[in-house]
């Protein structure tokens, strides 16, 4: 469900084959997730490139992973997000929380 790939020594992760982040597959998806943070000092993107729907199950996974990467010193970046899904992040107030960035190049440059 999930492929990364390394940018700069900043693990990049998106979704395969999936278009909906849905309490269907969160759990495996946050401890995948999560599992990168084992290692303090991670840098880390989530490009939601191709999701087109998030439900609070999901949301609660990026506040999750934000935690897991401030608790170990880490750093947790989005980017790539859909119109209709950035609008719920906006609904639930979670822009002023997460760093968002429109472009991948973008969000791998805001590490310099």
């Amino acid at each position: 469900m999930l492929k990364s790939e390394k940018i700069n020594n900043i693990s990049v992760i998106r979704f395969d084959k999936v278009d909906r982040f849905n309490a269907l597959i969160t759990e495996p998806i946050k401890e995948e997730i999560k599992s990168y943070f084992n290692r303090p000092g991670t840098k880390l993107i989530l490009n939601l490139e191709g999701i087109r729907y998030i439900d609070s199950s999901g949301f609660g996974v990026f506040l999750s992973i934000l935690k897991t990467a401030n608790s170990s010193e880490g750093r947790f970046k989005m980017c790539c997000i859909h119109p209709e899904v950035m609008e719920l992040f906006k609904l639930l107030q979670l822009h002023n929380v997460f760093e968002i960035h429109d472009t991948l190049d973008d969000c791998v440059k805001s590490f310099s």
